[in-house]
């Protein structure tokens, strides 16, 4: 699907009169002779110009204008090159100086779940326990009896205080239960790696003191052997199964709603720049209901979905029917596989090779089997998948190399797998090596490291934090690459505030989290462009602007390359084209 790189030619200047007529009429014919000679080339459909374009292509880093035709770029130029390729049906941007750059690629994110975010409680913003529970009495007002309250964002260790009687760190039940009697209440940690629920909501769930912990997940209890309401990793499954049955609704009412999140989810990634989207991951039903809207033309944006969810005997069995790579402008992509070895450093979900610093009787949990992870494995080789595995805490990070190093060992004719590691937060220094040597991409999220530093300490201590926590200078010194992002919703999905985290590593209260770790401004961008796309094996059609590949590109207001440091987080998108069409424009652009 490449398309041929057309030449960019551009009139040769007119030369000054020197006050001869005969050198006038020989320049002049001079002129027309080249005109002549030029081959004319079809007009693009969109031309964007008398901008800096930053391309991520090393082979022309920086350039004025882009020509796009039939979703893919067709010319990179200046902009007096690439004024050949306007005409009267070209529809043309004037950057007027702006900065584009290829359009962002959210490297890890769950884009049902953004799209469902935006339709419950925003808990992101709260200052501590008494917001939460004023809220949800807010919600209460509204609801009728026996229905759901649902709320997604809180943590408890960016509250200004919480309650006295407080259990590794969060409130105790009560008082959300004495505002919502009625109405059972589910409210899901910012990480995703833990949720809260009220009395109500633990009745339906049948959740007592005597219920035991399902593997891979916690029932906290106070000190009288009561659940407190927090539910840790898998236990979180026990409400969620009663919450909103799926046999209670029509395949239609479904459906319907599902198609919201996808319009919430789009809306809300191409109004931060964002064209392509990695999903980690969805089952195969949602794969099919994603592949009807790709069919119907009614996917936002980009979409490499990985398969999640399902039992290793159906993945077997069925993945061959879902391989589904990229070919030209294709709005979907299944080539991939999700699995989890490990939660959360927040919840204290992460897997530690040593107990953690403020909860000493704990290190971590571990959620999946290993053995039917490297099963996974196995299964993604014969079946040509990638393996894309959640390792936060630095016993995962070891456990997932060594089930990788010993899938590949047995495959050696495999050399181009580019299996990953999702987040690659925390990881013991005799590891680090390890990504490089094994081709095993580092899959990590900017904003996680200055969102997290506050209570990274906490949970590990300095030496444990400074050797091995978000260390992407170490990771890149050995060779790896490392894949950038958000975890939407986990965080917003801003690239901005991710390419900031970044390159400074600056705390909410201005401190540098371990500044010796930095990236440069141009390993950033890549890491949100092309080494996203290389993540994906999409290199040869997205990820820079390059004649050949998909027109997709993020139009900023300012150069987030060369204004200072503090001047970034300010930084606004202007346009977001996807395959050559605005499908973003900020109000008054």
């Amino acid at each position: 699907m490449n398309a041929q790189r057309e030449p960019a030619r551009s009139l040769p200047p007119l030369r000054r009169r020197t006050g001869s007529n005969a050198l006038g009429f020989t320049a002049f014919v001079a002129l027309i002779a080249a005109c002549e000679s030029r081959p004319a080339v079809e007009p693009a459909d969109m031309v964007l110009t008398n901008g800096k374009v930053v391309t991520v292509d090393d082979a022309m880093p920086e350039a004025q204008a882009v020509a796009m035709r039939g979703g893919l770029i067709v010319a990179v130029g200046s902009s007096d090159e690439i004024a050949d390729y306007i005409g009267p049906a070209t529809e043309v941007v004037d950057l007027t100086g702006r900065l584009a750059v290829p359009g962002f690629i959210e490297g890890h994110g769950h884009f049902m779940g953004l799209g469902r975010a935006k339709t419950i409680l925003d808990l992101t913003q709260v200052r501590n326990w008494d917001e939460v529970v004023a809220m949800v009495r807010e919600a209460v007002a509204q609801a009728t009896p026996g229905e759901w309250i649902f709320g997604r964002g809180w943590h408890q260790e960016k509250w200004d205080r919480v309650p006295a009687d407080a259990v590794d760190g969060v409130p105790l039940h009560h008082t959300l239960s004495a505002v919502s009697p009625d109405n059972p209440v589910i409210l899901t940690h910012a990480s995703g790696h833990a949720a809260f629920a009220n009395a109500r909501a633990m009745e339906l769930a049948r959740i007592t003191s005597g219920t035991a912990n399902p593997a891979g997940g916690e029932i906290v209890h106070d000190a009288q052997r009561n659940p407190t309401g927090l539910l840790r990793e898998t236990a979180q499954r026990l409400v969620n199964a009663v919450s909103a049955p799926s046999e209670q609704r029509s395949p239609e009412e479904v459906y319907a709603e599902q198609k919201r999140y996808v319009e919430l989810a789009g809306q809300e990634a191409l109004s931060k720049g964002v064209t392509s989207f990695q999903d980690a991951g969805s089952d195969f039903a949602t794969i099919d209901f994603l592949k009807t809207l790709e069919q119907r033309g009614e996917l936002p944006i980009r979409l490499y979905v990985m398969v999640r969810r399902e039992s290793n005997a159906d993945m077997d069995a069925w993945l061959p029917q879902y391989l589904m790579p990229m070919e030209g402008n294709d709005f979907l992509t299944v080539r991939s596989i999700k699995r989890q070895i490990d939660g959360a450093l927040g919840p204290h979900g992460a897997w530690l090779l040593s107990p953690y610093l403020d909860l000493p009787s704990s290190a971590g949990l571990n959620l999946e089997d290993p053995a039917d992870v490297e099963e996974t494995a196995r299964i993604a080789i014969r079946h040509g998948f990638q393996v894309n595995t959640h390792a936060i805490g630095d016993r995962a990070n070891r456990v997932v190399l060594d089930i990788y190093e010993r899938v590949f060992r047995e495959n050696p004719d495999r050399t181009d797998l580019r299996w990953r590691i999702e987040h690659a937060q925390h990881i013991d220094p005799a590891d680090v090596p390890r990504f490089g040597q094994l081709g095993v991409i580092a899959a990590m999220q900017g904003i996680h490291c200055t969102s997290d530093a506050p209570w990274v300490l906490k949970r590990l201590g300095p030496e444990r934090a400074e050797n091995g926590a978000y260390v992407w200078r170490d990771l890149m010194n050995g060779g790896a690459i490392i894949a950038n992002g958000t975890d939407v919703p986990v965080e917003d999905i801003d690239p901005i505030a991710s390419f900031y985290a970044s390159i400074a590593r600056v705390t909410a209260d201005g401190s540098v989290f371990y500044g010796d770790q930095v990236m440069t401004r141009e390993e950033a961008l890549r890491s949100y462009t092309l080494n996203n796309a290389i993540a994906a094996f999409e290199e040869t059609l997205k990820g820079s602007i390059t004649v050949g590949k998909v027109g997709d590109i993020t139009v900023l207001d300012r150069d987030i390359m060369t204004v200072p440091v503090a001047g970034i987080p300010g930084t606004k998108v202007d346009l977001t084209i996807v395959g050559g069409q605005i499908r973003y424009r900020r109000e008054g652009q």
